[in-house]
């Protein structure tokens, strides 16, 4: 039981990060469960399974609140259930002594690129309103489909930032999209799971705990898109996914550290979350601090 309450409320925590940033609750979700020890492919179908449901709701909350541009979602959304299918065959397919590892090394860059955008760049704003070309979000779909599969995550990491640098859209429209078409990538991939490994180590229970806390949280994510800072949110989920995987490839046969390295290198890491959160939070400031100076000078209608 009280397995089961964590996973529920790491499936809440997962959807409110994902549901505010447009991405995350795949990595955070498969990095806590390879580190429980689950085999990767197993921890990947756990996920995504679950995520058929988050998705769901995620995509008719963000819906509800105006936050999705529907040719979007279906220009990314089909490629990338292409592309989650073929990465859920692939990884189903990797024996456990190279599959933990490789997923690792995705989580692991993944996060990274999570906490390096956001502490360092926010939320870039650009081009607003011009149109997203197919030829663009159609590769885009399927790389990140791919890699969602095959690392347990990544549809959020590499399509909303993708989106986001562009600056055609309104972050809040590029989170909803994300979020929504999330779902056909989620259904691909729960049936090339399925159709790979049959229900064989699916623990159903653990779904339902995800599911569950995925759907509180939802909704309330779909709100908090609008008042939550993402700079500071992308810092430090990027900085837990990092440290987290950090440790299991420490462990891995891969590389099979001492403590006292082990040590080092968590010291170090932890000392660079801190410097990448506060960074981002005094950068945070500064926008803010910018943008007040600005309201004021602005001229004041007769």
């Amino acid at each position: 039981m009280r397995t089961l309450i964590l996973l529920a409320l790491a499936g809440l925590g997962a959807q409110l990060v994902d549901g505010s940033l447009g991405m995350a609750y795949g990595v955070t979700s498969t990095t806590l469960l390879l580190g429980m020890g689950t085999n990767p492919a197993v921890a990947s179908a756990t996920v995504h399974l679950a995520e058929i449901g988050t998705t769901l709701m995620s995509g008719a909350s963000h819906w509800r609140f105006g936050n999705v541009d529907w040719k979007v979602v279906a220009k990314i959304g089909v490629p990338g259930a292409v592309g989650s299918f073929l990465g859920a065959t692939a990884l189903s397919n990797l024996s456990t002594e190279v599959a933990e590892p490789v997923m690792c090394l995705i989580l692991l860059a993944l996060g990274l690129h999570v906490m390096t955008r956001f502490t360092f760049r926010g939320m870039p704003q650009g081009q607003l309103g011009k149109p997203l070309r197919t030829r663009f979000l159609a590769p885009l779909g399927l790389v990140a489909g791919f890699l969602d599969a095959t690392g347990g995550g990544g549809w959020g990491p590499v399509g909303t930032p993708a989106l986001l640098a562009g600056g055609r859209m309104e972050p809040r429209k590029v989170i909803g999209s994300i979020d929504t078409s999330e779902f056909l990538v989620a259904i691909a991939a729960g049936l090339g799971f399925l159709s790979s490994l049959g229900s064989q180590g699916l623990n159903r229970t653990w779904v339902l705990a995800f599911l569950l806390g995925g759907l509180v949280a939802a909704p309330v994510a779909a709100w908090l898109v609008r008042l939550v800072p993402p700079r500071v949110l992308g810092s430090a989920v990027g900085g837990v996914i990092i440290v987290t995987n950090v440790r299991t490839l420490l462990k891995s046969d891969w590389v099979d550290a001492s403590g006292t390295v082990g040590a080092l290198v968590h010291a170090f890491l932890y000392a660079l979350w801190a410097g990448a959160l506060t960074y981002s939070i005094r950068a945070y400031r500064r926008e803010r601090t910018q943008e007040a100076v600005a309201e004021d000078r602005r001229p004041v209608a007769v």
